[in-house]
């Protein structure tokens, strides 16, 4: 029998696009409205969202790298950070007209995909989407490329000056093109890389104060302070949730392949 599902999602260094098939979801982050849609675009964010749904959901979810987000959509990243809207309010390049070509919106796309009878067809259509999206898509600048490669690399532990002395940049114009192509500074976007990597650790069972050390949080109350800021919660209580019995029938899955993204919540009214 069908039951309410509840998700908190965490920061995960990543913007998402959500096709859905038919069914909408419900997602309500700290500081702005609920939003209640089948397709959803969620920019690169700092805070938790819960999203919700009546207890079945089909869709496709696409993780995009930020810079491939602003290529694709050719929105200033920025204007979409913490931030949940419906794709299609986006200028995408999908809809954007070719020879031959009529304009296709997001919605077009999920009902096509929905309509095929196997994942191998939906994700080979999927394929052919993109690669035509990517090249009429605004180019990312191969600057902001490698710097938010090196942060990924470093789990965020690399100074910003360093970054733009890597880049051969000032702090400002990097700032400046990272917000328009990550969604975040470089600043804020190492907080939310630094700490994907403490809550992997902490999942893999490593102590609080030895993640803090290894991660480059000054103590760990440091490290408590940016986790609470970031998922709502202490990271015992993160890791307690984690390894708590998951409802039979829900969803357990983190949205990227080993990194811990995702605590599944009680169902509205239980706790």
């Amino acid at each position: 029998m069908d039951r309410p599902r509840r998700r908190l999602e965490v920061p995960i260094g990543a913007a998402t696009l959500l096709l859905g098939f038919d069914q909408p979801v419900r997602i309500s982050r700290a500081g702005r409205p609920t939003a209640t849609l089948v397709s959803v675009y969620s920019g690169p964010t700092t805070t938790p969202a819960v999203g919700e749904h009546a207890g079945r959901l089909s869709g496709i979810e696409v993780l995009l790298t930020p810079w491939a987000a602003f290529s694709l959509f050719g929105t200033p990243q920025y204007e979409l950070a913490d931030r949940t809207v419906d794709p299609d309010q986006l200028p995408h390049a999908l809809a954007t007209r070719r020879a031959g070509d009529r304009r296709r919106s997001i919605r077009e796309l999920s009902a096509a995909l929905a309509s095929l009878p196997t994942w191998e067809d939906r994700f080979g259509l999927l394929d052919d989407v993109f690669a035509r999206w990517w090249e009429v898509g605004t180019p990312s600048s191969a600057r902001v490329v490698r710097a938010w490669s090196e942060l990924v690399r470093t789990g965020g532990a690399m100074p910003v000056r360093r970054l733009a002395d890597e880049v051969g940049w000032s702090v400002r114009h990097l700032e400046n093109r990272f917000r328009e192509q990550i969604g975040l500074g470089p600043k804020a976007a190492a907080r939310v890389l630094r700490l994907q990597r403490a809550r992997r650790l902490l999942a893999a069972g490593r102590g609080q104060a030895e993640t803090a050390a290894v991660c480059g949080f000054y103590d760990q109350a440091h490290l408590s302070g940016e986790f609470k800021a970031m998922t709502g919660c202490t990271p015992r209580e993160f890791v307690v949730a984690r390894q708590g019995p998951v409802e039979s029938g829900a969803p357990a899955g983190d949205r990227m392949t080993g990194e811990a993204t995702s605590l599944v919540l009680a169902p509205p009214g239980r706790t």
